[in-house]
């Protein structure tokens, strides 16, 4: 069950007048070495953040087909691609991402979990030069749209994403939404600050406040036409997903991959998993799957 506290936040925040302004990040934020690694240090499987990895994992899966190329932009220290590339083994992926920091720590993380069938690249996810229209099957990202500049920047990714993507590929895009609140981004935050670096937890913070509005990513993933549909968790957009509106039904090999990274997991880790399905699942976007 969520905490007292949490519910508590959320209720005051879906009852405020507040409007937070955007603040974007500090600039090349993810450009330095030690912020990078305190976010691959916190993904990892025994890291705190191995859960929602592991959530997002499955909800992407859901819109890849067998065999698919797919696209994940900003994909950081390649955290969620291994998880995706577990879960998918004959789909093929490209991480694209714009810190070179973030590009090296990702190869190290492929690395070490022998990730075969991915492959990462440096790029501008607001110009996809490096590829052609309809190229891909599936575009992908996670919790990296609030690195974007402005609503400009936010725009041209979205549109750039729809040219590369073949018709009817699919579509998981999913980022932080901004809360109403300064003191809800605080709560945020630092729910589990004792749990985590505080360079994690700062970073955290300013990619709350960086958050583009539920208003401005709907309106921004107008471009997508009635081939997506927003999501986004109960009562607040904390979370907001970009979604196809076509499923995949659940492969073996994607079910059975999902099942082992859960049992690997903490129990601390499994509950907050649920923890999180829910959260969504009350906001009407159910899980794809269960792993448990």
């Amino acid at each position: 069950m969520p905490s007292p506290a949490l519910l508590l936040n959320l209720a005051l925040d879906l009852l405020s007048r507040q409007r937070q302004p955007r603040v974007a990040e500090p600039e090349l934020v993810m450009d330095d070495p030690a912020s990078a690694e305190s976010f691959m240090l916190a993904g990892r499987e025994d890291g705190i953040l191995a859960h929602t990895y592991l959530y997002h994992a499955i909800q992407a899966s859901a819109v890849i087909p067998s065999g698919a190329t797919v696209l994940d932009l900003g994909c950081g220290p390649a955290n969620q691609l291994t998880f995706l590339a577990r879960l998918n083994p004959d789909a093929r992926f490209i991480g694209l991402d714009a810190a070179d920091a973030m590009l090296e720590l990702g190869h190290e993380t492929l690395t070490r979990n022998g990730i075969t069938n991915t492959r990462l690249c440096a790029g501008d996810m607001t110009a996809l030069d490096a590829f052609e229209d309809h190229s891909v099957d599936a575009v992908v990202s996670t919790m990296s749209l609030h690195h974007l500049s402005d609503l400009e920047a936010l725009s041209k990714t979205l549109k750039e994403a729809r040219r590369v993507l073949r018709p009817g590929g699919g579509i998981y895009m999913v980022d932080f939404g901004r809360l109403r609140r300064q003191a809800s981004q605080v709560f945020f935050a630092t729910e589990n600050a004792a749990r985590q670096p505080q360079m994690f937890t700062e970073d955290y913070y300013n990619s709350l406040r960086a958050a583009f509005s539920l208003e401005e990513l709907r309106a921004a993933a107008t471009v997508f036409g009635s081939a997506a549909r927003i999501r986004r968790t109960f009562l607040v957009p904390f979370l907001v997903a970009i979604r196809s509106t076509a499923s995949q039904p659940p492969r073996l090999a994607t079910v059975a991959a999902a099942r082992s990274i859960h049992a690997a997991l903490s129990p601390r880790q499994q509950y907050e998993l649920r923890d999180l399905s829910r959260f969504f699942a009350h906001g009407g976007f159910p899980l794809a799957f269960k792993p448990w």
